[in-house]
């Protein structure tokens, strides 16, 4: 495969992987989710394709550039009919494949990484398991337990929904062009929460609101939002938790601090 056929460009985060060692690992960490049909990110030129069309099902990519899109139809014309030329933050994913559940994967583009992740969660109910390559720092962040300095709004949001695994990292050198930061290989797969059982719009609220003020405590960071939602928090403010700081407290932690806000609006 020529790897220069398509110039990587810079403004769509854009590093090939040049490595088909590292190329089919990342592709095999779909075989965790057995079955599902297979939605690539970010495909370029398909080195990370080839190995994903021999898993024998569905198999669909999406990509914005329109030069890897022309090589990758001159490169895999069984794909034809399953090369989506569009944005993937932009697209309806219950019309992927007829709404079914499907498995995400992809080397992401690195400047829009969280934005994927943050897409996945709006169709967690369509998507049982995510794995690819993304920056090392996001996904040390997705892994991230309560008490690290590198947990905060991610963590929170995706492990409400999803087990995460670390899986491997991957060097700069294996790309063209080298990235600036290392990369690494995850996989989520859905837990079995079906219902955070609080308002989830409040809760995603009250996680961003705490996290965007880390270093404070609970009471200091969180009274703007207590002063828009105008309920009587007299008793929450004084509650022991309230001195911690947002990376102190567990997802769950954050599912019962939504119920006590709930509970004392209007």
């Amino acid at each position: 495969m020529n790897y220069f056929a398509v110039k990587p460009k810079k403004f769509l985060g854009q590093h090939f992987l040049t490595d088909l060692s590292i190329t089919s690992r990342i592709a095999d960490t779909v075989d965790a989710c057995p079955g599902l049909p297979i939605l690539e990110v970010g495909p370029g030129m398909g080195v990370m394709t080839q190995f994903l069309v021999r898993k024998a099902r569905p198999l669909k990519v999406v990509e914005i550039d329109f030069e890897s899109v022309a090589y990758l139809r001159r490169t895999y014309p069984e794909l034809e009919d399953s090369i989506i030329e569009d944005d993937f933050l932009k697209m309806h994913l219950e019309r992927t494949f007829g709404g079914s559940p499907f498995v995400l994967t992809g080397n992401y583009p690195y400047n829009i990484s969280s934005q994927i992740f943050f897409k996945m969660l709006e169709y967690k109910e369509l998507i049982p398991c995510c794995t690819g390559m993304i920056q090392k720092e996001v996904a040390e962040r997705m892994a991230a337990g309560p008490g690290s300095k590198t947990y905060g709004i991610l963590s929170v949001l995706i492990q409400a929904w999803y087990n995460v695994e670390y899986l491997f990292t991957v060097e700069p050198g294996v790309f063209n062009p080298p990235p600036k930061v290392r990369s690494a290989v995850i996989r989520l797969t859905r837990n079995s929460t079906a219902s955070l059982g609080c308002d989830e719009k409040l809760f995603r609220r009250l996680v961003k609101t705490t996290f965007n003020q880390r270093r404070k405590t609970l009471r200091n960071n969180i009274r703007p939002l207590l002063v828009q939602l105008e309920g009587d928090f007299t008793t929450l403010l004084a509650d022991p938790i309230m001195s911690k700081r947002p990376e102190q407290l567990s997802v769950q932690d954050f599912i019962d601090l939504t119920l006590r806000i709930q509970k004392s609006l209007p």
